[in-house]
């Protein structure tokens, strides 16, 4: 997987190239420049549209006691999507499109769904997609049994000299 990668980060500016000599040679190269800033203008509209309808609902989920998973992920898609539709390019262009519609995030949140880990302060990690997997491994500890200075009789101290 990872030397594909690479090979992707080469591959997308050749296909930007060829399709954008397409396009010039279809439509023009003026109408191809205004449609590549056309498409970088309703990039920002739609990011900031749906940027902050993600932030309001992670607020009310936050504001519940939940754990925002599915939130943050789409909240990263649309971020993800916004960068695609600034960069100029058509497929990027149809790839962000893509990335904000709903249907389509959905689809890229039940194949990320298994794979994400959520670390929460205080409550240990929660497992994939925030299910709670690891509870019960947080040890509380009050002000006395914690010190930031270093004990010698400590048992873990003897370990590491021996």
């Amino acid at each position: 997987m990872r030397s594909l990668i690479p090979l992707l980060l080469l591959s997308i500016p050749i296909l930007e190239i060829a399709v954008f000599i397409l396009v010039g040679s279809k439509i023009g190269v003026l109408s191809t420049l205004v449609l590549i800033f056309a498409t970088t203008l309703l990039g920002a509209v739609l990011l900031r549209v749906q940027g902050f309808g993600v932030i309001k609902r992670i607020r009310r989920i936050l504001d519940e006691g939940h754990v925002p998973a599915k939130e943050l992920v789409h909240g990263s898609m649309i971020f993800l999507a916004g960068i695609l539709l600034f960069m100029p390019g058509f497929i990027t262009d149809a790839i962000g499109l893509l990335l904000f519609i709903p249907a389509a995030r959905e689809f890229g949140w039940s194949l990320l769904r298994n794979r994400i880990v959520i670390l929460t302060p205080g409550h240990g990690s929660t497992g994939p997609a925030g299910r709670g997997a690891s509870r019960g491994r947080t040890i509380d500890l009050a002000t006395d049994e914690y010190s930031e200075n270093p004990n010698s009789d400590s048992p873990w101290r003897r370990i590491e000299r021996d």
